[in-house]
């Protein structure tokens, strides 16, 4: 059936908060509630069988009418003023599919639809002063994509602490999407990571003694992956301190501080690109980090990998792809790009493509991999659920509620196709390439 059709019947609970709430978000939602409502007077509406949302406080609200849309609901969400008592995967991709049977991006509710609105927050007592943006809400300041600027916004999502990650990411703790080789149920994300982290040093021709550059390193997954399995001689480079800290003790664990040298440095920073250092890199590769330059500043990045590497070799990225900014929201959305990663700028692939042919690379193979991250992430929210509890007690109830309304909403998209994720491989010009001319990879 439809999201729309063959429901069973809604039934009022006493005529309360939640009645009031359901009518006046008729034309806003272009007819009855897509969920079952409970306000936090203890009365519930809508349909039987849809997923229950709970009010628990005046203040969410409050958040909406101040917020409209995504924003106020994820703030609400997150402070636990909204609870949706069903899976939350399910809860929001019924309300998606209701949004598009009913064309809700076009509706446009009339003013008497707004006065009406705001009588009923009235009545209800949920009007009044913006509650006070959650804790775990990100707070720039600062030139965009200045370099104290893009360090804080790195900052807030990459130092929660290198523990919390290691309860989501599997062991080598690569924060990107993965290569699923197999749908067999024994193939972990451990073994998708470990086959993108061959698939990108196969593209890349990465072979021992080869200087290789890893601009963005993480967690040091692709850096390490490099020296241990390909002998190449490694720079990674990330302006995340508690990255650079985790790196360097599995650097001495693993005996391979005369292969890998990880850099505190920003990507504009980096020496090689300026002429300077041990001259060009043999090979450069750079994986989920392109999102984070912004858009004034992705002609430098490109321009950057084209300077680091020598004539004929090869580069290699990874990035997320949108098609257009979504409502003036080039991140992602109001919650991603208040909560997760601040200042994310994606774009459709073709655009980054020209971007870097501008940079005066060569632009080789684009390898769309959306599916994937889909199996990914479903890897990394299993991982979260298993170890919430242990979540918890290292940050606090409302940043787990932030990470579940982040992994689940970015499966979704992944999913839904609103985002994809691609591998764009690269030779700089000016002398003999060695890519083959039949792929194997």
């Amino acid at each position: 059936m439809t999201a729309t059709q063959d429901r069973a019947p809604s039934t009022t609970q006493g005529g309360g908060v939640a009645e009031r709430l359901a009518e006046a978000l008729r034309p806003f939602v272009g007819g009855d509630l897509p969920v079952r409502l409970r306000a936090w007077d203890g009365s519930e509406t809508g349909p039987l069988d849809a997923p229950l949302v709970e009010l628990r406080t005046p203040d969410a609200i409050r958040r909406l009418l101040w917020h409209p849309g995504e924003l106020g609901a994820a703030q609400a969400y997150v402070t636990g003023e909204i609870e949706v008592h069903h899976d939350l995967d399910a809860a929001l991709t019924h309300v998606w599919s209701v949004a598009a049977e009913r064309g809700l991006s076009g509706v446009r509710p009339s003013p008497k639809a707004f006065v009406q609105a705001l009588r009923t927050a009235v009545d209800v007592g949920a009007l009044g002063r913006p509650p006070a943006p959650p804790a775990s809400q990100a707070r720039l300041r600062g030139r965009l994509h200045s370099k104290l600027r893009d360090s804080r916004a790195i900052s807030h999502h990459y130092d929660l602490s290198n523990e919390f990650y290691s309860l989501i990411l599997e062991p080598q703790m690569a924060y990107s999407c993965g290569y699923h080789r197999s749908d067999d149920p024994s193939y972990t994300v451990e073994d998708a990571q470990r086959d993108k982290l061959d698939l990108v040093c196969t593209k890349l021709g990465l072979e021992p003694g080869m200087r290789f550059l890893d601009i963005g390193c993480g967690w040091g997954s692709l850096s390490l992956h490099a020296a241990e399995h390909f002998g190449a001689q490694v720079v990674g480079v990330t302006i995340a301190a508690e990255q650079k800290k985790f790196i360097d003790e599995r650097i001495r664990e693993r005996g391979l501080e005369d292969r890998v040298e990880i850099r505190l440095q920003d990507y504009r920073e980096i020496p090689e690109a300026h002429g300077r250092g041990a001259g060009p890199f043999d090979a450069v590769g750079s994986l989920e980090m392109g999102e984070h330059v912004g858009e004034r500043n992705y002609a430098t990045y490109a321009r950057v990998l084209h300077d680091a590497v020598k004539p004929g070799g090869r580069v290699l990225i990874q990035q997320m792809s949108r098609a257009g900014g979504r409502n003036g929201h080039p991140g992602g959305g109001p919650f991603i790009e208040s909560f997760i990663a601040p200042d994310m700028t994606m774009r459709p692939v073709g655009e980054t493509v020209a971007y870097l042919e501008r940079g005066g690379l060569e632009v080789r193979d684009v390898h769309g991999m959306r599916e994937h991250y889909v199996k990914t992430v479903a890897g990394w929210l299993e991982n979260f659920e298993a170890h919430q509890a242990e979540l918890t007690a290292l940050t606090d109830e409302e940043v787990v509620r932030v990470w579940r309304l982040y992994l689940v909403g970015g499966a979704m998209a992944f999913r839904d196709g609103r985002m994809g994720v691609d591998q764009i491989l690269m030779v700089r010009p000016g002398a003999a390439h060695t890519l083959p001319a039949v792929r194997d990879f």
